[in-house]
This record gives C-alpha cells, structure tokens and sequence, in this order.
C-alpha cells in the first residue's frame, strides 16, 4: 500500500467527485492535502470532514496565477515544502463540433489546459530545490479515444499529454515525475449529470461505471514512492472500455 506519511500535498477541484475522493483517500495514506477549489467554502466543507490533521482548504482558481501564487505562498509558509501536486480540476462542454463557439474552446483551454500549465510552473521551482516531487495530471480516455460532441474537451485533454511527456524528460534528472491518470467512465455528477448510470456501462469489459475511488488509489501509486521509476507514464483506468464493448 502506498505510504505518503507527512507528503504535503495539493489537488486541484479537490470540492467533489474524483478531485474529493483522491483528497480523503491520499489523507488517509497520511499525506497532508491541500483542498484546491474555486468556491472555498466548499473546500473548507471537504477539509473539515477529513479532519484538520490531514487537510486544509485552498482557494484555487486553476485560470488565475495569483491565486496559484497564493496557494505556493500558503503552503510554503505553512509546511516549507511541496511534495505532490494532483491537476484534477477540468471542465466539459459537449457540443457536436459545429456548435462549439470559441468561447467554448478557450474556457476549456483555460481550465483544461493552461490550468494543468500553471501549476506545474508554480510547483516546478520548490520541488526542484527539494530535488524531488510528483506531479499527477488526471486527464481522460478522451485524450486518445474521444467519444462524439467532444472534440474541443478531447483537444485539450491530448495537449497535456503532450505536455507532460515532455516535462517528464526535462525534469527527470531534478528529481520530478510527471505521470498521467486516464479514466474512463466514473460515477460523479459531472459524468451522469444527475440522470443515473447509463446502462453502456453493462457493456464494457468489468461490465459497471468506475468509481471515484479506483482513480484515487492509482493517484496514490503514482504520488507514492511504490512508483519511483515511472516518469511520463500513462495509466489508464476505464475497466476495459478502451479495448471495445462486449457482446450480449
């Protein structure tokens, strides 16, 4: 099991759904998390309930750099040190491709894109004096195999990809990893929009919706030393969906 015993660690969209489950479950493996999130009362809620030994909340905009600042300031005041930092936070507009307007587009490269972009420059100057830390960008399937009205949301989520790789050959030799989460299709509101779990699930291989948990425990892995030689590794969690659907 992945020990992350006093690891100061920072989410992103840490407020509900995956973001929230990957916050209490690193907690629970000892690491001491920051809940980001832009409404911070809700992020207040999240560290409350995890307990104030293991969370404190972060007002974080991911599209603003002076909150980023803020929160490196924070935490470097508080604990002198960044171990972790998990980009979760993300946005979905689905729209088929000839109605996505470029408002559209650049809200998601904002968040998406520029907001992964960010923290890891805001992240990226302490860990290399520490001359060790992991950075986890929890992406999507989409970035590889996107499903319809998605084009613009899938766009974004392959750039990081793109982005990470590249970090991780440029920051291995300071002690830094950078690696990627892929789900599939999880429960949380975001993924079922209130309307139940679609029974598609029925058909991929593991033949259910992922839950948000699953993501948390491969973050830890990844945050963890139990992964110190992955660098620009992609790990995909989508209970086989990627590999097709199953035939009644």
């Amino acid at each position: 099991m992945a020990d992350l015993k006093k690891q100061v660690i920072l989410i992103t969209g840490a407020n509900r759904g995956q973001g929230k489950a990957i916050a209490e479950h690193l907690a629970s493996l000892g690491g001491i998390v920051g809940v980001g999130a832009r409404n911070h009362d809700q992020a207040q809620e999240v560290a409350v309930a995890i307990g104030k030994d293991h969370a404190y909340p972060v007002q974080l905009d991911v599209t603003k750099e002076s909150q980023w600042e803020a929160a490196m300031d924070l935490i470097m005041g508080k604990f002198g040190k960044i171990d972790v930092l998990v980009n979760n936070a993300g946005i979905l507009i689905r729209k088929p491709f000839t109605d996505i307007t470029i408002d559209d587009y650049q809200q998601m490269i904002n968040v998406n894109q520029l907001g992964v972009f960010r923290g890891m420059q805001a992240v990226i100057p302490h860990m290399e004096k520490q001359q060790k830390g992991s950075i986890i960008n929890n992406l999507s399937i989409s970035a590889f195999d996107p499903i319809s009205n998605s084009s613009a949301y899938a766009a974004t989520k392959a750039s990081v990809v793109a982005m990470s790789k590249a970090a991780a050959i440029e920051l291995g030799k300071k002690g830094i990893r950078v690696n990627m989460v892929h789900p599939g299709g999880i429960e949380t509101e975001m993924a079922t929009q209130g309307k139940g779990v679609p029974d598609f699930y029925n058909s991929v291989p593991l033949g259910r919706i992922g839950q948000p948990v699953e993501i948390a425990r491969t973050v830890a892995f990844l945050a963890s030393d139990e992964s110190s030689y992955c660098t620009g590794t992609e790990i995909v969690v989508d209970g086989g969906m990627t590999l097709g659907l199953v035939e009644d």
